[in-house]
């Protein structure tokens, strides 16, 4: 990691909605962390078990560390009372942590070790509230990863396009977010459950996700997108190039 010029601000509300276009993992925590102290320190958020690290308050991902496979979180100099500092043991790496709050410090490794052991781990230093906060985050994080492990199971269309998911809006954000090198678009029921819609993943100054209606005409079918045109639809999944329907795409 680069050592920023300065130190990191919290992102206001505007930067906070923009760094949803990078991810759509749920945010549970954030706060100032200094990574491998005394070098770098970074505005940094844990989003369902991966912890994104920010040099300012502007856009700009810097870096970010998974956590799934985190196998240990160990105290250095636990006595010490002016700040927490601790490292997370991984199996390829080891990373120092270092906060100036100690009770800050707690509810870091909390938080981290919650996600990672879906469960809330003991702690006589955290007040009644911060276990609440956890025991909501843990919530969240096992109804994620239910989701994700759920089997997509396809259901019928014509011409069974390999592209189409019978998931969720939210469930094909998280299919593309999580391997976008398979592909960047996933054909899905509509939330009215009679037509059709489609979730695409770009990539231009960041990554983004948009989603459009495909509508059933009779015999064909119509995307509402912002210019009109004419053709066929194309997509892509595994790597694989299927051509759907001829379809009208208009506003």
């Amino acid at each position: 990691m680069e050592m920023p010029a300065k130190a990191p601000k919290p992102a206001p509300r505007l930067i906070f909605q923009e760094r949803l276009r990078i991810t759509a993992l749920p945010l549970y925590y954030g706060g100032f962390l200094s990574v491998r102290y005394p070098q770098d320190q970074y505005w940094t958020e844990l989003r369902g078990t991966t912890l994104f690290f920010y040099s300012d308050k502007k856009n700009t991902k810097v870096n970010k560390l998974d956590l799934i496979n985190l196998m240990s979180v160990a105290d250095i100099n636990p006595a010490q009372s002016s700040c927490a500092m601790f490292i997370l043991m991984l199996p390829d790496e080891e990373v120092e942590i270092k906060i100036d709050d100690p009770e800050r410090g707690e509810e870091w490794k909390s938080f981290i070790l919650t996600v990672r052991e879906l469960s809330v781990p003991p702690s006589g230093s955290l007040l009644p509230s911060q276990v609440t906060r956890l025991r909501e985050v843990l919530a969240r994080e096992r109804k994620r990863r239910a989701a994700l492990e759920k089997p997509y199971i396809k259901t019928p269309f014509p011409l069974s396009p390999l592209c189409f998911y019978a998931v969720s809006r939210k469930e094909a954000v998280e299919m593309l977010e999580k391997d976008p090198t398979s592909g960047n678009l996933i054909l899905r029921p509509g939330s009215d459950c009679k037509n059709y819609s489609v979730t695409i993943r770009q990539v231009i100054d960041a990554p983004c996700i948009k989603h459009y209606r495909v509508v059933s005409t009779g015999q064909a079918y119509r995307i509402d997108v912002d210019k009109p045109v004419r053709g066929y639809f194309f997509v892509i999944w595994k790597q694989k190039l299927k051509l759907c329907l001829p379809i009208q795409l208009s506003k």
